[in-house]
Order: C-alpha cells, then sequence, then structure tokens
C-alpha cells in the first residue's frame, strides 16, 4: 500500500499524540487540550479512521505480559502453486502469529510470531510448516526489543512534508 489516504496536519498530529498517550481519553477532553472545537475533534477523527489512517482504538496486548515471553521472526519460503492467500489462511488459524507480510529477497512472507517458550516456540514453528505449501523457515528470536512498534514520530514528520 502505497497510496497516501490522508494529508496531516499538525493538529492531526497532536491527535493522534494524545491518542497514542491516552487511549480512552474522550472527544470533550480532547478538544479541551488540543483547544479547539468538540466539533473540530469530531471531524477529524472521523476524517482519519474513514480514510484508514487510524484503524483502531482497541486495547494494545503486551504478549509477554500475558505468557508469550518468546518473540521471534520467521521467513517463510512458500510453494508458488499454492499461492500467498492459501499460506495466509493457513497463518491465520495460528494464534501466535501476530502478523504476516509478503517480502521481497531470498523468502516469501515474513512472519512476527510469539511463544511461551523456546520449547513451545517449536510447537508453533512445527505448527507452521505443517502445511504443504511452505517449503522452509528461517527463524530468528528476538533477544530485546529495542525501539516499540511507534507511529507519532511518523505522524510528526507526516506534517512536514
Amino acid at each position: 500500500m502505497t497510496e497516501q489516504g490522508v494529508q496531516l496536519d499538525e493538529l492531526d498530529a497532536k491527535l493522534i499524540e494524545l491518542l497514542e498517550a491516552e487511549p480512552r481519553i474522550g472527544i470533550l477532553e480532547l478538544s479541551r487540550r488540543l483547544a479547539v472545537a468538540r466539533g473540530t475533534v469530531q471531524a477529524r477523527l472521523d476524517k482519519l479512521t474513514t480514510r484508514g489512517a487510524i484503524k483502531g482504538f482497541g486495547p494494545e496486548v503486551v504478549p509477554a505480559r500475558i505468557g508469550f515471553g518468546v518473540m521471534s521472526f520467521v521467513t517463510l519460503e512458500i510453494s508458488q502453486r499454492y499461492g500467498h492467500d492459501a499460506v495466509a489462511s493457513h497463518l491465520a488459524e495460528i494464534p501466535e502469529v501476530l502478523e504476516a507480510h509478503t517480502i521481497t529477497g531470498s523468502g516469501d512472507i515474513l512472519c512476527r510470531i510469539v511463544a511461551r517458550s523456546n520449547a513451545d516456540l517449536q510447537r508453533v514453528i512445527d505448527k507452521i510448516v505443517g502445511y504443504e505449501g511452505i517449503r522452509r523457515a528461517h527463524t530468528i528470536i528476538a533477544l530485546a526489543e529495542l525501539i516499540p512498534y511507534r507511529t507519532v514520530p511518523l505522524s510528526r514528520a507526516a506534517t512536514r512534508e
């Protein structure tokens, strides 16, 4: 997806930053902190969600805090006769697969997966490669998170373009 759906301005970036910091904040409190009308905040929020710039307001679950302390990245090589969609359907059935992306390079799909332990990681990998459309998997275990997933700096940068 390279298409830009929304041109962010400073108000949008500040709105996103507040929502990132306090996801449960209300519209009235947002309008107070941003010093703009409630209707302006609601319109901006509607625009950002309708156009796909903001895709949700749900809780951000930390896998390690619910017992899944091993994070790894798996590059999959798939059989081209099965295609990406069939493999994606298989991966979607495995709860420990947090995300999957088609990629360029030596592999076809990159997955971020979690497990309860290294032994459990083997179980998850076995489940992944148990599908005949997957030819090979290369796994890298993450030792520490240096920069967590973030979008606020990106939102700020988008206003400068």
